[in-house]
């Protein structure tokens, strides 16, 4: 926990680090006089013309802030344009929100849910403003951290992930409503092997031997409990006063019933250190950078030492977290590549899979060993032409990157 001495001067500094939103994107504005009406017609009093603000965190779902004089809230919505069927789910993130708020503290108060398109074109939700720090890719300079209370920090956010997989949903209709039984891995990687396939552009990697081998290797579940499936930094808040205290966690639209491995090594795909590659470093979401965080390796050991949970291939976890991962990015990129949003923190997406695509080969080498891979590699030199085709058309320095990254034997021809 801070010092007392750094809790009154973050308290100070309250209105400096709490999470603001800007301005409202080009192409992405909200029709505040049409969901004021509808609040109104839901037995919600709002006061006043409201300040509409939109937070650019988000990489999918579009989110926005309204500032009435008496209430202060936060409008949840999907993007326009080509989405996948399970994506951007406004009524499965209200309800399991609604059905988690009692057995776990950290769901912010819903307000309410419309699933009418004639309001604003789509599904939606508001939510009470949770007030608190959200730690995106930098914490606030106004908050200064010692190794050590980074070390907390991370702890905790690692601490509040092994709660929500404790949680009881037995009793909870609308929780257990989630589940599809066993065999949650099995449909995850075919999942997204269809979804890559389907939204992959001529300028990504074709993915294709990494989806072979998480075909190969998927495990059984080895539970089954409440799964958040997009744990990051930055959907977590902290406590303003005390920023090691997570008081929430936000985008709740993917939760489901599922393995908590699975949730965990998805998780990771978003963890960069300290020492990784450059392009990681750019994309980086979340402060995992800083001094006193735990490197990937130890925070696998931690969260399989507070569960008691016994793993035999990690390795699978890992890589279908940074597979998943591609297929969100290049779903998202779809999106830009077609010209269906003009964000441009989306241009650059498309380089993003080329550096995913490489860790997933390094790690399958290193699990399977140099002859294995070689071995594996050979029935697919079609796929690893064209993927090598794409990798020669980056520019200089990526490609430097991502040949640093992939183990040699990809670059080897078999053997007659």
């Amino acid at each position: 926990m801070a010092t007392d001495n750094n809790a009154k001067n973050n308290e100070k500094n309250n209105n400096k680090v709490l999470d603001e939103g800007g301005p409202v994107r080009d192409g992405e504005a909200l029709d505040v006089q049409a969901v004021s009406s509808w609040l109104q017609d839901q037995g919600v009093e709002v006061a006043g013309e409201p300040t509409v603000t939109q937070f650019s965190g988000g990489a999918s779902n579009w989110t926005y802030r309204l500032q009435y004089e008496n209430q202060d809230l936060i409008l949840r919505r999907p993007p326009k344009g080509t989405k996948a069927k399970s994506a951007h789910d406004m009524v499965r993130e209200y309800t399991v929100q609604k059905a988690l708020k009692e057995d776990y503290p950290y769901v912010p108060k819903m307000v309410a849910l419309c699933t009418d398109d004639e309001v604003i074109g789509a599904d939606f939700y508001v939510m009470e403003r949770m007030e608190g720090i959200i730690p995106r890719a930098n914490l606030p300079k106004e908050v200064v951290l010692t190794p050590t209370q980074t070390r907390e920090l991370c702890s905790n956010v690692i601490d509040a992930l092994i709660e929500l997989h404790q949680v009881d949903y037995q009793d909870n209709p609308d929780l257990k409503a989630l589940g599809r039984g066993d065999g949650y891995c099995e449909r995850q990687v075919n999942g997204w092997d269809k979804r890559y396939v389907k939204a992959k552009t001529p300028n990504v990697p074709s993915f294709a031997l990494v989806r072979q081998w998480l075909n190969k290797h998927t495990p059984v579940d080895i539970k089954t409990c409440v799964i958040h499936n997009d744990w990051r930094f930055d959907n977590i808040v902290l406590d303003a006063a005390y920023p090691t205290k997570v008081i929430g966690v936000l985008d709740w639209e993917m939760a489901t019933l599922g393995d908590p491995l699975m949730d965990l090594g998805s998780a990771l795909a978003y963890w960069i250190e300290e020492d990784d590659n450059i392009i990681m470093q750019q994309s980086r979401r979340q402060p995992t950078h800083l001094e006193g965080m735990m490197t990937r390796s130890e925070v696998v050991d931690y969260y399989l030492e507070r569960t008691g949970l016994k793993v035999d291939n990690w390795t699978f976890y890992e890589v279908f977290g940074l597979f998943r991962l591609a297929g969100i990015v290049q779903q998202i990129y779809y999106r830009y590549y077609h010209k269906q949003t003009k964000n441009p923190a989306f241009k650059n997406f498309w380089i993003i899979n080329h550096v995913l695509h490489a860790k997933c080969l390094k790690l399958i080498a290193q699990y399977e060993g140099e002859a294995l891979f070689n071995s594996h590699v050979q029935p697919h030199l079609q796929d690893m032409g064209v993927d090598m085709a794409t990798i020669e058309k980056l520019p200089s320095p990526v490609q430097a990157v991502i040949k640093g990254i992939l183990p040699k034997s990809y670059f080897e021809q078999p053997s007659e």
